[in-house]
Formats: structure tokens, sequence, C-alpha cells
């Protein structure tokens, strides 16, 4: 696979651009992204699903200036997928051969089943694990349905169902029982599917989640695994129902889309009345992901290998410098963890936690070596995108922060308290991990000490002096009911 691709999608109401780089094998990030609200759709509802010269104007110089980026990034693949606008208009063939012979561009128009399996690949893959769960991609032309279950993705449905659809045919006309009544009929389709979580992958979706994010003191302004509370989003959908245009600008609905909002909104409580679920969570990735990933793991079943991280992996392709040494620290993070957290009331769920933080916690000596706690910090909070709760990014990210360190501080714990552990667990979690730094920091080609613990005393012993390790133990803010004792063996 080429080491820079490119992703375009052709939607109903908007053509996006990304492009991602490889790092490794599995492991990649996004170079540059962009999105132009096009709409090629406008007006084909009226017209026997015809795209219009106008709206397809508007694509072809997106399209074009997408290629000029493209190119610029010396991107060796570019993948063009097109959605329920040009899958459902009769004369679909006049813009793609327009585009092949005047821009050099294949579009490859998918069905609707597929373009459900590829949003649903992508949050298989990018979002933490999810059971039972039900994703739905609300576009302009479209909505689609996917089952997912861990990495197993099931019963892909595409109904005639959008916003921008919708709009034209109801809502433009004030029709809203219409609107209702053809949205529940199209539901049918759901009849018998029995789900506890919805995943959240379209446009209307992630404007909701973001505008009661964005209104909130919720901590972490991350969409991507952000969980809105379900009876809050509810009377949010309600209250945009009824809101005018300076109303909904006022919920935090951009300008952009304040147009196709309501039909959006609408779809999502009629699903919700249908379903009965408990938990949504917002997915920042879809159809674009997943036709990247797609052709990144084709040889895996598109999945990623078992236990593998991609987001870890690219942190520490691009800012780890001294991987041995970085593995180290993981390696003696876990030994210690083993030993000790059952006797510091540590909840066993934390080894995950701590392993990958001990592995990133030296990322941001790439960036700044005297601030590289501050930049390890950041650098995670903000790059730890996939597969990972907000807890758990938050939890690595702080632990990272205080390595080497006194203990998380008050001011920390008090602006991230509802998504940390208990301050004893933190605080049990954040000396071992200044433990394990502390105790490597001679960097040893291998590692030159057994580790033992007997009651409340943790043995350390080399044949080595580790003067480096006890003096930097020393200044380490020491938990009250452990003692490390270091022995030089003869």
């Amino acid at each position: 696979m080429a080491k820079r691709v490119a992703v375009i999608d052709i939607g109903s109401n908007s053509v996006r651009m990304i492009i991602y780089e490889k790092t490794s094998r599995f492991a990649f990030h996004i170079l540059h992204e962009a999105k132009s609200r096009v709409r090629i759709s406008e007006e084909t509802y009226q017209n026997s699903g015809n795209l219009q010269d106008i709206p397809m104007q508007r694509a072809f110089d997106a399209l074009e200036n997408f290629l000029s980026i493209i190119k610029s990034f010396k991107a060796r693949k570019t993948l063009c997928i097109a959605t329920s606008a040009l899958r459902d208009a009769p004369n679909q063939k006049d813009f793609v051969n327009r585009i092949k012979h005047s821009l050099g561009l294949n579009i490859k128009i998918i069905d609707g089943q597929r373009e459900a399996y590829l949003g649903a690949v992508a949050c298989a893959n990018l979002l933490p694990e999810q059971k039972n769960a039900l994703s739905i991609d609300i576009g302009g032309g479209s909505t689609e349905f996917s089952l997912i279950n861990k990495q197993d993705i099931k019963l892909n449905i595409s109904l005639n169902l959008g916003t921008v659809r919708l709009k034209e045919l109801y809502f433009d006309t004030n029709d809203i029982d219409g609107a209702k009544k053809y949205i529940d009929s199209q539901l049918t389709q759901l009849d018998n599917i029995n789900v506890s979580s919805i995943i959240g992958i379209g446009g209307s979706f992630r404007a909701i989640s973001n505008a009661i994010l964005n209104s909130s003191s919720y901590p972490l302004k991350k969409l991507h695994a952000f969980e809105p509370d379900y009876n809050e989003f509810i009377e949010f959908l309600k209250k945009i129902l009824v809101a005018n245009e300076d109303e909904l600008k006022k919920l935090g609905i951009k300008a952009n889309r304040v147009d196709v909002i309501k039909p959006g909104a609408m779809i999502l409580l009629r699903v919700f009345k249908k379903l009965n679920i408990n938990t949504l969570i917002s997915s920042g990735v879809g159809v674009r992901e997943g036709v990247f990933l797609s052709d990144l793991l084709r040889t895996s079943k598109n999945k990623f290998p078992a236990n593998y991280n991609t987001s870890v992996s690219y942190i520490i392709d691009l800012h780890i410098d001294n991987k041995a040494y970085s593995n180290q620290i993981s390696s003696v993070a876990k030994k210690i963890f083993d030993l000790t957290y059952e006797y510091l009331n540590i909840d066993k769920q934390y080894r995950y936690e701590l392993a990958i933080a001990a592995k990133l916690c030296l990322s941001g000596n790439s960036l700044h070596y005297y601030s590289h706690n501050k930049h390890s910090y950041n650098l995670i909070k903000d790059a730890l995108e996939f597969g990972f709760t907000h807890k758990q990014i938050i939890l690595i990210a702080t632990l990272a922060k205080y390595a080497k360190r006194k203990l998380p501080s008050s001011s920390h714990i008090d602006k991230f308290g509802d998504l940390l552990p208990e301050i004893q667990q933190l605080n049990a979690l954040s000396y071992l991990l200044s433990l394990s730094v502390a105790l490597l920091s001679h960097q040893p080609r291998n590692i030159d000490f057994t580790i033992s613990f007997e009651e409340n005393i943790l043995n350390i012993k080399s044949k080595n002096s580790l003067y480096l390790a006890k003096e930097n133990i020393s200044k380490l803010e020491n938990l009250n009911n452990l003692t490390i004792k270091i022995l030089t063996e003869n």
C-alpha cells in the first residue's frame, strides 16, 4: 500500500477529502483534510433524482481543487467513492464521465449496503470496543445502519432517508406529519432489531453532539468517543425541532447545517422511539475512514491484529526515539503493578492504561526535552484518538504528565475528576510509573535488576549499584504505605 493515500467521499450534502500517511504497517495519521458543502443533490428530488447543472459544477470545482491538494502532498493513491445522490441519479454517468475525462479521477459509486459496511468498519476498528451496538449514518440522501459487536459487523441496511431528501420533499412545504409517516415507513426495516446502544456517525449526530459538548462543562473537548447523556440528547433534539434559525444558532448549530438539522433531528427521534437503547456514543470516523481501512487491512479481513492500537503505534513511530527504553519502562511498570495492585487497592483493569502511559511518557521529548512532561501530556490527550474511551485517554495522559514528578495536582484532579479514578488509585498508579522511570535511570541495555514484594516492602536486587535510581527514587513523593529497598548483590 502507498505511504500516502487520499480518500474522497462524494456525499449528497458535502464532498470531503482526507490524506493519510502511514508511519508503519498499520499505523497512520492525517496529513490534511478538506470539505466543501457542494450539496450535489440539490433539487434532485423534485426532478426525478437527476443531478442539476449548478450543483454538478460546484462538485466539479471542489474536486478539481481537491486533486491539486492531493498532488501537493504527493499522495500515491487516490480512492474516490460516491454515495446516495449519484447512485440514485439517472444521469450519474454524465457526471462520472466528465470527472474522469476532465480531471482523470475515477469515481466508484457504491451501493447502500457497502456504504453502511464501510462506516461500520471504521467504528469497529477505531472506537473503543462496542457490544450489541447499532451504527447510524444520516446523510443527505440516505441513512445507513449496521450491527456491530466487538469487531464483527452484521446486517448492513440502507434506507432512502436523508436530511436533504426530507427537506425538499416535506420540510420545505411544512408537511411535518408527512415526514414522520415517511420516516416510520422506512424504519420498518429495523423491526425486530434489539440493541443496547447507538453509534452516531453522520453529520447530524455529530453536529448535535458537538453542540452539547461545547455547551457543557465536560473537561475533554473531543467528539470522537464522546458519550452524551441519552435523556439530555433527546431533550436537545426536541428543542431543535421547535427552534427558529436564530435559536438554532444559539443552541450551537453551525450556520452551514441549520437548514438540514431538523430533518436529521426528526430521524434520530423516530429511531430512538423505535429502539430500546440507553447508551449513545459519537464517532468522529465514518465512510472515509472505512474506505482507507478496507484498503489498509484488506489482507486481514478488515481488522487490526489482536491487541494492536494504531494511535499508540503512530505516537511511538513519530515521537519515541529510544523504543527499547520505552518498552523497558512499560515492562517494569507492569511487573510492579502485578506485585502490588492488591496491596495498594488498585483496580486490576488499570494495568492496561499504566502500560500504555509507560510506553508513551517520553513522547514529549521529540518536541522539547526540558518540558517533555507537558508535551507528552498534550500529545497523548490530543493524538491518542482511536480505540480509547475518554476516561482512558485522560488517565494515560495524566500519568505521563506526572511521570518522574510529584503526584497529580489537586487542580488537575478538580478539572478532570469525573474522568479519573478516585484519588487513592490515581496516586498509586502515578507513583508506580514514576518509580519505574526512576529504576531505569541508568538506561541499561537489558533490565539488570529483579523485583519482589513482601508485606509493604518492594525489594529491588541488582549486581549493579543503581546509584542514579536510588537518587531519583529519593526525590519522588512517596506513597505512605509502600517502602522501596534497593539491594546490591555481591
